[in-house]
């Protein structure tokens, strides 16, 4: 599946041909004819009371897949509760509590959150109700696994779900886009994924045009995270990125983006695991900023794991693993080898991929 937009800041509504898919492991076709620009002229009423949404965490990157390629892990994630709130000024948003952490604003406008609620208010035209939102953060913050992506999704899907799902996917992703843009940057390999759920490929950012890549559902694909107790903000780990590179570490990375995207579709997890252990240009840079990480890839490889690299920014590590049981033991080679060798103690995580992305997960009729 591919989406389209004319750019970051207006979505537009394609005129869509799709060829036949007669592989269920390839991607369809998608041509785009540009319309207009969305614009939702009538005000939707709310359909519940309040809501509760769930967005998961995402491991941005995969190795060679710098900004353009990310996938959602199940069982992480953060919570957005959501209401309609007389107290609060029609066509507004309040947030109203914060959990799980203390160090972020309540302030909407500074909230990725309430940055993406308020756009995708905007969007939906809601002018006469006012909303209050609670956010309750299941990610650490900077821990290289989407934490800001996943309040955005959540909170997108909140608002849409609230007035009777009027929004696409792709409305979604831009207001959780926007938020980003302020928050972390302006990439999307983490709020795709996070919204849109398992695989996705960012083939293009301007046009802004996504494509989701269907990993097979016979095949189990389990991720081994493994976080350390370190700090690296985003804005320090780009910051160490070079500004321009070889032509032989182009194609080299290119090459192993291409057979990653080819092994999470044929559902090759030692295609895929040696790929994801490739890239030349952005890991070689970032790791030796994270201590013990060179010692923690080696130990999950040698323990086991198909693959492993640094997920997003850091400082987590991610492997890649088929069973649950194996994920248990290359997980403590890692925990063991970021105390030799960072003298940092870290905590392990089994995860699945997770297929859905944000989603409701309760709420009360009006």
């Amino acid at each position: 599946m591919a989406i389209c937009f004319l750019s970051p800041l207006k979505p537009i509504t394609p005129t869509v041909s799709l060829t036949p898919n007669l592989n269920p492991k390839k991607t369809n076709i998608l041509r785009c004819n540009f319309s207009q620009p969305i614009i939702t002229t009538t005000e939707p009423e709310p359909v519940f009371t309040s809501v509760r949404s769930f967005a998961p965490a995402t491991v941005a990157n995969l190795g060679p897949g710098f900004d353009f390629l990310g996938c959602a892990v199940d069982g992480l994630g953060d919570f957005v509760s959501l209401r309609v709130d007389p107290s609060v000024h029609p066509g507004e948003l309040s947030i109203s509590d914060i959990s799980g952490t203390k160090n972020l604003s309540k302030n909407p406008l500074k909230n990725c959150a309430g940055i993406a609620a308020i756009a995708t208010m905007k969007m939906l035209s809601i002018r006469s109700v006012g909303l209050s939102l609670s956010l309750e953060k299941g990610l650490p913050l900077g821990s290289g696994l989407g934490s800001s992506a996943a309040s955005a999704a959540a909170a997108a899907v909140a608002v849409n779900e609230l007035f009777g799902r009027k929004l696409e996917v792709k409305d979604l992703v831009l207001a959780g886009l926007e938020s980003e843009a302020k928050v972390s940057g302006y990439h999307a390999d983490n709020i795709a994924p996070a919204i849109m759920g398992g695989f996705v490929l960012i083939r293009s950012y301007d046009p802004l045009e996504l494509m989701s890549l269907q990993f097979p559902v016979e095949k189990d694909l389990i991720f081994v995270l493994v976080s350390p107790d370190f700090e690296a903000p985003t804005k320090k780990m780009r910051a160490a990125l070079p500004a321009e590179i070889g032509m032989s570490h182009h194609v080299w990375n290119c090459s192993q983006a291409g057979a990653l995207v080819a092994s999470v579709l044929q559902g090759d997890l030692v295609g895929l695991g040696k790929a994801l252990s490739s890239d030349k240009i952005v890991e070689p840079k970032r790791a030796p900023l994270i201590p013990g990480m060179e010692a923690v890839k080696k130990a999950a490889l040698e323990a086991g794991a198909f693959g492993c690299t640094i997920s997003g920014a850091g400082p987590t590590a991610v492997a890649v693993v088929d069973s649950e049981d194996r994920g248990v033991e290359v997980g403590e080679r890692m925990v063991e080898a970021f105390w030799k060798e960072g003298n940092l103690k870290a905590v392990a995580m089994v995860r699945r991929l997770d297929r859905v992305g944000a989603r409701l997960v309760g709420s009360v009729p009006r």
